[in-house]
């Protein structure tokens, strides 16, 4: 089913055209000739019920005896086929608010998760004809998809060698936008964006995993200080002995390392020692 246009004139032609025919049904009756009057008053009721207001960024939908007969998208008043069924249906944009669902991520954490769809009909006869009450099956069907999305990719990582439901919010929010698209495009509709405004652990494991999160932060800090130390300890080593700053042989290279990994790791302001004698002694 596809969408077309629907025979219809401008409704102000085919209320001046009313008038005109009971005019000549008034004028008949008063000259004896009924039969014509008959004709011209028929004819007037039939195109009067054709008569139909189209508002802005909306579309009706004409039907007759159960045959879909096209679709209207002007606005203002027309006169289409009568004695015709005609089903209104908003092409405006709107947004769709989903509940907040409790879903199991990739690597089965318990998560919420909301999204806001915003969507707009631009086939006025699929969401008529191919689906049924296409409101409903645009709340169901986005609520699917969301679901389907958040069992793809992990709550959030540290290890930044994937993507992540927290941490690539444009990655997942396309995503979520091409999941929704496709279950929706039978019903005439088109996705205009979709984006989480709700994303957390759920309640029962959500102390657990900012523990976790915690933890996994400190081990990745100390990873990063502990590269950086490494770095500097080696350029400090290798700038003295390029400047002939001073000269070290294995043991006290062992010892300025050691010395100078502790100043720069520590979490505290490492306290100076001042060793009066030799390293041997």
């Amino acid at each position: 089913m596809r969408e077309k246009a629907a025979w219809s004139i401008n409704g102000f032609l085919g209320i001046f055209i009313i008038a005109v025919l009971l005019a000549c049904s008034f004028f008949s009756i008063l000259e004896g000739q009924y039969i014509i009057a008959a004709i011209c008053l028929i004819v007037a009721i039939t195109l009067g019920t054709g008569i139909t207001l189209v508002q802005p960024n909306q579309s009706v939908v004409v039907i007759f005896l159960g045959k879909y007969m096209g679709s209207i998208r002007q606005e203002g008043i027309v006169i289409t086929i009568p004695f015709t069924i005609r089903k209104t249906i908003s092409l405006r944009v709107r947004n769709f608010n989903s509940k907040r669902l409790k879903v199991n991520d990739v690597n089965g954490n318990p998560i919420e998760i909301a999204a806001v769809i915003v969507f707009k009909v631009v086939d006025s006869a699929k969401a008529v004809f191919d689906v049924d009450r296409y409101e409903q099956f645009v709340e169901i069907q986005s609520e699917t998809a969301i679901r389907a999305v958040a069992t793809k990719y992990p709550y959030d990582t540290f290890e930044n060698t994937e993507l992540t439901l927290r941490g690539n919010a444009e990655e997942i929010s396309g995503e979520l936008k091409r999941e929704v698209q496709d279950r929706l495009k039978v019903a005439g509709v088109e996705i205009i964006e979709a984006r989480l405004t709700h994303l957390a652990y759920s309640t029962e494991i959500a102390q657990a995993m900012l523990q976790r999160q915690q933890a996994s932060a400190i081990i990745a800090a100390r990873k990063k200080i502990v590269e950086g130390a490494v770095g500097m300890v080696q350029d400090a080593i290798e700038r003295m002995e390029k400047e002939a700053v001073i000269e070290l042989d294995d043991e006290r290279r062992v010892a300025m390392i050691n010395n100078l990994l502790v100043a720069i790791v520590s979490d505290h302001g490492a306290q100076p020692v001042i060793n009066t004698g030799s390293l041997y002694q």
